[in-house]
């Protein structure tokens, strides 16, 4: 073996080093993008086959089905978005009279006669006031009331925000719809990448990631878009206030695996704060239900996207939202999905033969 001279070993060297140099610094010039093109490619992979069946339908016109499905990914994602933007502009006066009234507001000292009332809890909720009452909390309110003037300063700062997420929204449909018209190109490279990467073993990880996706947009998406719509009917019934908003509000929950239960909860004690008893148990009820399907249709739906372990699902969807945020969502069962092939490829290849007995 001839040895490697030191002009090869530098060369070599500097190349790698000039590799990683380009690497980083296209990183660094995409890093604004990176965020609307892994949410694109998500929202994309879940939806090829509806995309391709629309095709279809569409008398396999591909332009026809990108721009439709262009146009419900802006009625999914960006109109709910404005309408709560300017939902909380034109109500910001009286959301910042209800922080004033809420820091000046002094707790009776016994509960209202509805709560006492209540079956199965309403001693337990006199006691509870009665030791909350001993330890001062009634007058913890106005103690906070001067810091009523900096939540409104934070409160109108965060519309920026919400300004800026609208902008990653549009941006996110924008790749999703580039991405609609030239999917098959870019599966391709990605099975070509894998498998110059990992053999066929490459390419079928591919095809799980996309089952992977598939699975967790079927049941995560799914499921929350049903628990949201319960919840937004219930509290329609019951007469609630800016509906709409705290609907959207919901399904955003439901999405970063919080669950309706924030929601609807409030929306129950406002009923019951107005006086109106039998409005505020059916909201309570109907909380109890939207909770409950959580539990029941999301691993029917997941299962029926990609046969793989619940557990592993469920810890990727956790995992990857504590990690990465709400995108860790779909990125946390993909990676958990294709180490977990990984490896039982691996262990299966590594068990030797079974032995033969022979007479």
């Amino acid at each position: 073996m001839t040895p490697r001279m030191p002009g090869e070993l530098a060369r070599t060297t500097f190349g790698v080093l000039f590799i990683g140099a380009l690497l980083g610094a296209s990183l660094w010039i995409l890093r604004p993008f990176l965020g609307p093109a892994i949410w694109a490619t998500m929202v994309v992979v879940a939806t090829w086959p509806l995309m391709l069946r629309v095709q279809h339908q569409l008398w396999g016109r591909r332009s026809l089905a990108v721009a439709l499905m262009t146009l419900l990914l802006l009625l999914l994602f960006v109109v709910p978005l404005t309408l709560a933007i300017v939902t909380i502009v034109n109500h910001a006066d009286l959301l910042v009279e209800w922080a004033q009234w809420a820091a000046a507001y002094h707790l009776p000292e016994v509960p209202p006669p509805w709560m006492t009332e209540l079956p199965l809890v309403g001693g337990l909720i006199e006691r509870t006031w009665g030791q909350a009452t001993a330890l001062g909390l009634r007058d913890l309110l106005p103690k906070i009331s001067p810091y009523a003037g900096s939540v409104t300063r934070w409160f109108v700062a965060q519309v920026g925000g919400i300004g800026v997420l609208l902008l990653q929204f549009l941006l996110t449909v924008l790749i999703a719809a580039v991405m609609y018209g030239t999917g098959e190109e870019a599966a391709d490279r990605v099975r070509r990448f894998a498998r110059r990467l990992g053999g066929a073993r490459g390419a079928a990880a591919v095809e799980l990631a996309g089952g992977a996706i598939r699975s967790v947009a079927l049941g995560v998406g799914v499921t929350a878009f049903v628990q949201a719509l319960v919840g937004g009917l219930g509290m329609v019934l019951a007469g609630v206030p800016f509906t709409g908003l705290l609907t959207a509000l919901m399904f955003m929950l439901c999405i970063a695996q919080i669950g309706p239960l924030p929601v609807l909860l409030g929306a129950a004690a406002w009923a019951f704060f107005n006086g109106g008893t039998g409005w505020g148990i059916f909201l309570v009820v109907v909380a109890s239900v939207a909770a409950t399907l959580d539990n029941v249709l999301r691993p029917v739906l997941i299962k029926m996207g990609a046969d793989l372990p619940l557990l592993l699902i469920f810890a990727g969807v956790i995992g990857g939202l504590l990690a990465f945020g709400l995108v860790g969502i779909f990125v946390g069962p993909v990676v958990l999905a294709v180490g977990y092939t990984l490896l039982e490829a691996w262990m299966s290849d590594s068990e030797p033969p079974p032995p033969s007995y022979s007479d």
